[in-house]
């Protein structure tokens, strides 16, 4: 190695092609030295030498990372922990990879809407049984058109569906701290909230999993919603109890809910969500299947790369981290 190159680490747990990553942001980025570490046990000793870094410093690792400057998210929204305190207190600059899914999930989203709004659930359970009838749908029809979409979280995510509903036609109501993104509607603080809920026909949560946000949806949240509004969750589990959510839907307090991400998960055989009519699940799987995500992550990551290799500020680099709010 020579001593103007700089030495990028690919650590656990990212579990893409490593080889063949590592082989093209070589040839990519000229001036990286880039190492892999195969095992969690190779994390500290790869630590000792790295510059940057691509995955997670678990704790006990974090002394061991001395040069280490920037640091690159693997995911969107981590896992809980990957922002633990030694993390946080170390000066390395984290950037994530937000945006890069916002219109597969943005699609996946109005598919629980209009699946929803149109009572879709309901004639499928007709179909299964063969049963030809029009009374199959048991809540009434909710048009989008001229309906109020609130949005909690108008990152990449929220933003693009907020750009569809209102192509739609509906009123936009965008909750977000942060205002880093163009929205067709109304944008307030999350301090808001609570007063604007009761407007909305669909809500809509992004956020990722924070401090601020666990279990903030809740049976007191639930109850300033209208009976007739759906509850969709697409940001992260965390954010919802599950056991107001289903009195929620038990009683009446709103009409149905499409979730693609739990509190727990894999969500438990036999909870009651699995039964309920007007709910739609799937196994947060909203980006799984798209062909393109591999090649996405990987514009991010060579982009501040060659940032980083340039000498360029670590706050000019894409997505860059609110550490100590994790996201």
């Amino acid at each position: 190695m020579s001593d103007n190159r700089l030495v990028f680490a690919i650590l656990p747990p990212f579990t893409d092609n490593v080889p063949a990553l590592a082989d093209r942001l070589r040839e990519d980025v000229p001036g990286l030295e880039v190492a892999c570490a195969g095992t969690e046990a190779d994390v500290p000793a790869m630590l000792e030498r790295a510059d940057a870094a691509l995955g997670w410093i678990p704790p006990g690792a974090v002394r061991a990372a001395k040069r280490i400057r920037w640091l690159q998210c693997p995911f969107a929204a981590p896992f809980a922990g990957y922002y633990h305190q030694e993390l946080i207190d170390h000066p390395v600059v984290i950037t994530n990879l937000r945006g890069i899914y916002s219109d597969h999930i943005a699609h996946h989203i109005l598919m629980f809407m209009l699946a929803l709004s149109r009572g879709l659930p309901y004639w499928m359970d007709a179909q299964r049984t063969g049963r030809w009838t029009r009374d199959a749908r048991k809540r009434g029809y909710r048009n989008i058109v001229n309906s109020t979409v609130l949005i909690h979280g108008v990152g990449g995510i929220g933003a693009e569906t907020a750009r569809l509903c209102a192509a739609m036609g509906a009123r936009i109501i965008g909750i977000d701290a942060r205002r880093e993104h163009d929205c067709p509607g109304e944008i307030h603080p999350p301090s808001h909230l609570d007063a604007v809920l009761p407007d909305a026909d669909f809500v809509v949560t992004t956020v990722p999993h924070t401090p601020e946000t666990e279990l903030m949806w809740n049976a007191e949240r639930f109850a300033r919603m209208k009976p007739e509004a759906y509850f969709i969750n697409i940001g992260r589990g965390m954010t919802t109890s599950l056991d107001d959510l289903v009195a929620a839907l038990a009683n009446g307090t709103i009409a149905g809910a499409g979730l693609d991400v739990f509190e727990i998960e894999p969500l438990p055989d036999g909870h009651p969500l699995w039964s309920m009519e007007n709910v739609i699940l799937t196994p947060h799987i909203a980006v799984a299947d798209a062909e393109d995500l591999a090649e996405r992550r990987y514009r991010t990551l060579v982009a501040n790369a060659r940032r980083f290799v340039a000498g360029e500020p670590l706050d000019s680099f894409e997505n860059v981290v609110d550490k100590a709010a994790w996201y």
